[in-house]
């Protein structure tokens, strides 16, 4: 059994943590084995550069990028790649495409310089399907609640930047993503997040897995 490399993305408040546990679950009732993980904070190391991005003083574009770098270099060697090749599911809250996003489009840092960071770091790992839980920034504002990290809290301009380069990474690779209106009802975003999944859920032969017989 082929393991299968998943990343949720969206802005804060799109829903993703809700959508990852109904996913998980799902997977895990047809006995596959899942790997549910995150970036920053996938890793022991991860943690701690997640709390020194998130919640430590103010850090520079070019450090922030790289600290990202850093942890997904760390995170794919010494969790996402054995769990593939294992045949498990993984499924990411967040990758490369979450700093191409903040740190490349809202950043100013550069789009491609960014990519090309987290492309070697990784040693060129991309996910076979990334979700793109696509909510308006007002809405996804509303969602946060308690205390906000550094991220949560920057303004509006930055927030709307990173929806609209999530938005073109999905157009301009619509093999890979799929964009699903995180406005919709819960059971209506879960559907549709599901079906994607078991459309990547096909052996190499086209032939329909256990999965693709569940509702």
């Amino acid at each position: 059994m082929k393991g299968l490399f998943i990343s949720i993305e969206g802005g804060d408040g799109a829903g993703k943590t809700t959508q990852i546990a109904a996913l998980q679950q799902w997977l895990t009732s047809v006995g596959r084995e899942v790997v549910v993980t995150r970036e920053p904070g996938g890793t022991e190391l991860g943690v701690a550069i997640r709390e020194a991005l998130l919640h430590s003083g103010e850090v520079s574009p070019r450090a922030e990028a790289l600290l990202y770098a850093a942890d997904r270099a760390h995170h794919v060697a010494s969790l996402v790649r054995p769990a593939l090749d294992r045949g498990a599911v993984v499924i990411s809250d967040r990758y490369l495409d979450s700093s191409v996003a903040y740190q490349g489009a809202a950043r100013s840092l550069g789009k491609e310089e960014v990519r090309q960071l987290s492309l070697w770091a990784t040693d060129g790992l991309v996910p076979q399907l990334t979700v793109l839980l696509d909510v308006p920034v007002a809405v996804g504002a509303s969602r946060v609640g308690g205390e906000r990290d550094r991220i949560e809290s920057a303004g509006l301009e930055f927030h709307e930047a990173v929806r609209a380069e999530f938005l073109q990474l999905a157009a301009a690779e619509p093999e890979r993503w799929v964009v699903v209106d995180g406005t919709l009802p819960i059971d209506e975003v879960t559907a549709r997040v599901r079906e994607a999944v078991r459309a990547r859920l096909l052996d190499a032969d086209g032939v329909a897995t256990e999965v693709d017989t569940l509702p």
